[in-house]
């Protein structure tokens, strides 16, 4: 009976022994292998970092124009999706809202959008006439010269803003125009 008990801790200490040594050779590999959620496609967990996406690392939303004449807007981030608009103005101010590797999710002023690739795009900035009638002074100030009078939806390219005033061009006239009167700057922005 003794003998008994002797033999019955030993066979545990070396069943113990065995799931030790079995713990410490997967934690040892655990580095090598995929984790689970990876190896099989199921739901990535809140530990697990989302798949790498490249994008610009720039700020989002920021605004940014249309390169071309025509600018196609697709459905989805890729060729593959249909055309969804067709954007047939250069220069147009849009805002981009989401990245997803080389595509930009974009929208105008009026909120139709989708995705364009990044080469459609420059950073070259623009603004549109978003009030019914906005006048292009000489000077920031609202007793100022006029210069012009704008229309909505003209576009003026952006030469700098700074406080309640913005320093565009459109065709050859240069002047200042409010910036609650356009789309395409955020409040309080400082573009050079």
């Amino acid at each position: 009976m003794l003998r008994s008990r002797v033999v019955a801790p030993r066979a545990v200490v070396k069943a113990a022994a065995a799931a030790a040594f079995l713990v410490l050779l997967s934690i040892a590999f655990v580095g090598l292998s995929p984790a689970p959620a990876q190896q099989f496609g199921s739901r990535v967990t809140a530990e697990a970092p989302p798949p790498l996406r490249k994008g610009t690392g720039l700020p989002l939303p920021r605004f940014a124009s249309l390169r071309s004449d025509e600018t196609n807007v697709r459905t989805g981030p890729g060729s593959r999706y249909p055309i969804d608009w067709v954007f047939k103005r250069k220069s147009m101010p849009v805002e981009i809202i989401a990245e997803y590797e080389n595509w930009r999710k974009i929208r105008d002023w009026q909120g139709s959008g989708g995705w364009v690739h990044q080469s459609l795009l420059t950073g070259k900035r623009s603004v549109a006439v978003s009030a019914k009638e906005a006048i292009l002074y000489k000077t920031p100030a609202t007793n100022a010269t006029e210069i012009a009078r704008l229309q909505t939806e003209v576009i003026c390219l952006v030469k700098s803003c700074n406080g309640e005033w913005c320093r565009v061009q459109v065709g050859p006239h240069v002047g200042w125009i409010e910036r609650i009167k356009v789309w395409g700057v955020y409040k309080g922005e400082v573009v050079n």
